[in-house]
């Protein structure tokens, strides 16, 4: 949501800008200063902020202060409370049934194939079905991070993985690859997920090693089991109905910015994130596991992969995914 403040008019007379230009923009993260989207958020506000010579300020909101992502992207489909955030794919299914296929598990061969989808903008008529059905902009891509299953015991191989509890996000596609994967998901919301384990509701779940930390998910979880069945993508999204308001020359110092967010973004989450697991384990907070079927995974999830975006009309573009080196 756009507003006027103090703080705005302040940075307006400094630099030269007169205080009916200035707009302050609000941007929510669920996550502290150390965070990678923390990290690209601030560098979209950096870029964003020089480019537009200061007529664009910025209020980011830290550690869920404005709730959580799903929150962020029903504001800013509506227009208020939140300019811009990161928000996980799933969690926009209910206004755009396509997006979810950008966080498909085994979408990615491997680090390399999901940057240069990133870099290709092969997720642009994902990102274009996003803007007409939830007006919100998908304007950078952060993400980067390889998810794992957090479980309760030692997960190595099919037969300890058939039947395991796990949460899943809300995104239908995430309960169907879990379940061809022999897996027994559900549905329940990120910031319950470490009583449940603890309380026995679930036996496990999955994220990065980003999110392990920052959740303490180890003190309940400490086995990793390394499926990589997912490298994230975390669209850096931007409330549409504040794009429109903002002049010509803002619009495309924003655009420049997400894409400079989202690539610092992706640096941060993908160098850290296997430093990161590896300093948990050696400090005796968690163990890996190899899971030594991954191929299996592979063909389980093939077919249903291919099954969901056919049904979302978007078979062409999981082939265009596919088909980028």
């Amino acid at each position: 949501m756009n507003k006027f403040t103090a703080a705005a008019v302040c940075v307006a007379l400094a630099t030269g800008v007169s205080s009916a230009s200035a707009t302050e923009l609000v941007g929510a993260v669920q996550f502290d200063e150390n965070h990678a989207f923390t990290k690209a958020l601030r560098e979209f506000e950096r870029v964003a902020g020089e480019c537009s010579g200061g007529s664009l300020t910025f209020d980011l909101h830290l550690n869920s202060e404005l709730g959580l992502e799903k929150d962020y992207f029903e504001n800013m489909s509506q227009g208020i409370a939140v300019d811009y955030a990161i928000v996980s794919p799933s969690h926009m299914s209910t206004f755009s049934q396509k997006a979810p296929l950008m966080d498909m598990p085994f979408l990615f061969r491997d680090l390399d194939h999901w940057n240069a989808v990133m870099e290709q903008d092969a997720l642009a008529p994902l990102a274009e079905d996003v803007l007409q059905q939830a007006n919100v902009r998908l304007i950078g891509y952060a993400g980067g991070g390889t998810r794992n299953l957090i479980v309760n015991k030692p997960v190595t191989n099919m037969a300890e993985l058939e039947g395991l509890p796990m949460r899943v996000m809300g995104a239908p596609i995430q309960t169907r690859i879990f379940e061809a994967i022999k897996a027994a998901p559900s549905v329940i919301a990120y910031d319950e997920v470490y009583n449940a384990i603890q309380t026995g509701v679930i036996d496990a779940a999955e994220n990065e090693a980003a999110g392990i930390e920052q959740m303490k998910f180890y003190e309940v979880g400490p086995d990793i089991s390394l499926t990589k069945h997912a490298i994230t993508v975390r669209p850096i999204a931007f409330a549409n109905a504040t794009f429109e308001r903002l002049t010509p020359e803002e619009q495309e110092c924003v655009l420049e910015a997400g894409k400079a967010g989202g690539k610092l973004g992706r640096d941060v989450e993908s160098g850290q994130d296997t430093e990161k697991l590896m300093k948990m384990q050696e400090a005796g907070l968690l163990q890996t596991h190899e899971f030594t079927e991954r191929d299996m995974l592979l063909e389980l999830a093939g077919p249903v992969k291919a099954a969901y975006a056919e049904e979302l009309g978007a078979t062409d573009v999981l082939q265009a995914i596919e088909a980028v080196k």
